[in-house]
């Protein structure tokens, strides 16, 4: 199902939708990101369509006038793909497809189609073949041809099966497979993390692209694949970290996004047992985003979803170095003040004050400020640690500078 191939960059054009549940403003910042994960995936984005309607058309999605642009513009240009920001139901993907005659993807399919670039591992292979099986399923209408001819001969006469019901039923099989296999390896992963004895686990939990393997990298100075790019990280990886004398587990798991396919939320369940049975969370936040407000809303919705939502949680504010809050200039009357005009010590004074200690402020690329995310973790983890332990308490000082100045005695 999952096939490796040299990614060649493809034309692409963007279709979203301005309804009463999201406003201009917010379209052009979904379309943002789609247009961010289509270049993740392989694509180039051309053109952006937008049309404005209060309920989506149950046949293709967007009107007949702004369909006759799409395909105008998707004939002129040679476009390959025509991506919609919201999930498509099968039969409008069947109609526009055959209006548009080129490849039409909702942002289910794009993401789907990421993570399996993405997926290194058997484990996160198998996770997104799954997932992408029961994304196909109910969108079976015929799309290959290879049982055209049923085998005839003795026991073989009488109505038989249609080809779209042996494509169906060769899919549910391989999905029983696929949760059978899964489940397997689901029990050997839980006798590992069993394994671990009784070390504290914190996990790395944060939107997408907001630095979280960086950090990873810095903290457990181990070599984690990092990039500028959506989902750059899939397998959840776990590294034994020491702060002072302390040690615990330190584990990096996949990015969560707006949107996010259900069928990759339960796929991925076993994978999101790292923050399930993690004691402390730490919640990445890209501050440079104009909206990582609602990432860190889209975040906790997830965390709600496997019912990690009353972990003890550190927010980590990063790539501090990137941001840039914009200026009213001094004569500007009419620009009236809001959250984009924030400076960091401003944000500090609003929301985040009720977070006080909890709320860090890093650059994980530049190191800036990690000997202050260190003395917080470590004092959480230490905190963590003598609970378990009491008996342990002497041979942790309260803080990394107590620990500092005796090794140096």
């Amino acid at each position: 199902m999952i096939e490796k191939k040299s990614i060649e960059y493809e034309k692409a054009v963007l279709v979203g939708v301005i309804n009463q549940l999201q406003n201009a403003e917010k379209v052009e910042e979904y379309l943002d990101e789609l247009e961010f994960l289509t270049y993740t995936a392989g694509g180039e984005v051309t053109k952006r369509f937008v049309q404005k309607m209060d309920i989506p058309n149950p046949k293709t999605y967007i009107g007949t006038g702004k369909m006759e642009e799409v395909h105008a513009y998707v004939k002129e240009n040679d476009i390959s793909s025509v991506i919609f920001d919201d999930e498509l139901t099968p039969a409008q993907q069947n109609n526009i497809e055959k209006l548009l005659k080129c490849k039409v993807m909702d942002r289910t399919s794009l993401i789907l189609d990421i993570f399996a670039q993405r997926a290194k591992t058997s484990y996160a292979r198998t996770q997104v073949e799954l997932a992408q099986y029961e994304y196909l399923l109910p969108r079976l209408t015929g799309l290959w041809t290879h049982l055209e001819r049923q085998r005839g001969g003795i026991g073989m006469r009488g109505p038989g099966e249609t080809e779209i019901e042996t494509d169906r039923r060769i899919v549910r099989d391989r999905i029983a497979l696929l949760k059978k296999k899964l489940s397997k390896i689901d029990r050997q992963m839980e006798t590992q993390r069993g394994n671990r004895g009784a070390l504290v686990r914190v996990a790395l939990v944060g939107y997408t692209n907001v630095g979280k393997s960086t950090l990873m990298n810095v903290i457990s100075k181990s070599d984690v694949f990092a990039e500028n790019k959506l989902f750059a990280t899939l397998d959840t990886t776990v590294r034994k970290v020491v702060l002072g004398n302390l040690p615990f587990l330190l584990s990096d798991t996949v990015g969560f996004i707006r949107k996010l396919p259900t069928q990759l939320v339960e796929s991925f369940k076993s994978t999101l047992d790292e923050v399930r049975e993690a004691d402390l969370l730490l919640h990445v936040v890209d501050i440079s985003h104009p909206n990582f407000e609602e990432h860190i809303a889209s975040v906790n919705q997830i965390l709600d979803e496997i019912d990690s939502t009353d972990k003890e949680t550190i927010m980590v504010f990063n790539k501090i170095d990137l941001y840039v809050p914009e200026v009213i200039e001094e004569d500007d009357l009419e620009t009236e003040k809001t959250s984009a005009h924030f400076t960091l010590d401003e944000w500090q004074k609003t929301w985040f004050n009720k977070i006080g200690d909890n709320a860090l402020f890093i650059s994980a690329l530049n190191k800036e400020n990690l000997d202050q995310f260190r003395h917080r973790v470590y004092r959480e983890v230490r905190d963590i640690h003598v609970t378990r332990f009491p008996y342990n308490n002497f041979l942790y000082p309260e803080n990394l500078d107590e620990y500092s100045q005796t090794e140096e005695e």
